[in-house]
């Protein structure tokens, strides 16, 4: 996570970690790099996976899909998504400035729908948020019902910081709400 992305009221990153089990969040500098991190990133139960655009890697290191499952299983591996939260141009900045990860494929999503995420904009429709993100990765992952609950969690999420921001009660009838409310029902 950039320096104060932590601390924005329109940040999605702490979605993923309420959301998703085994999720790690650590603070990005520019001189420094968390033990923590580094341990996990070598870590052999893992496959990491910066996951950004394509556009601004060699190609080499841009991949668009997971290695296969056999692969993955045969080596004991489960994918590790590199989500580099904060705006796309500290996100830029991260990704130059952290040669730990040079080691690492690129996972360049290109979903076939454009961003829903109304709380701030980066000037592209086709740049996600970070639960976005990390909900294209479940999907690629196979954790389809994850995926769903996380977007769904968004909706909510993005509902009521809209309606406070404009000082407006908030409908728990919305459709939102309703959808997010199905998926918990029938969790798996």
């Amino acid at each position: 996570m950039a320096d104060i992305e932590p601390l924005k009221p329109s940040n999605t990153g702490w979605l993923v970690a309420d959301m998703v089990p085994h999720t790690f969040a650590f603070s990005w500098a520019r001189t420094e790099t968390d033990r923590a991190l580094l341990a996990l990133l070598a870590d052999p139960t893992w496959q990491p996976y910066v996951v950004f655009p394509g556009e601004f890697v060699a190609p080499h290191r841009v991949v668009h899909a997971l290695a296969s499952e056999d692969a993955a299983s045969s080596l004991g591996k489960r994918p590790l998504f590199i989500l580099l939260d904060g705006t796309w141009a500290e996100a830029r900045k991260m990704f130059r400035k952290s040669p730990y990860l040079d080691a690492f494929p690129v996972l360049s999503l290109a979903p076939p729908q454009m961003t829903a995420y109304q709380l701030r904009r980066s000037g592209r429709d086709d740049h996600f948020c970070t639960s976005e993100v990390a909900a294209l990765c479940l999907a690629l992952a196979g954790e389809g019902h994850a995926a769903q609950t996380l977007q769904a969690y968004l909706g909510v999420y993005t509902h009521r910081y809209l309606r406070a921001k404009h000082q407006l009660p908030v409908d728990p009838q919305d459709a939102a709400h309703a959808q997010l409310l199905a998926l918990t029902s029938r969790a798996p």
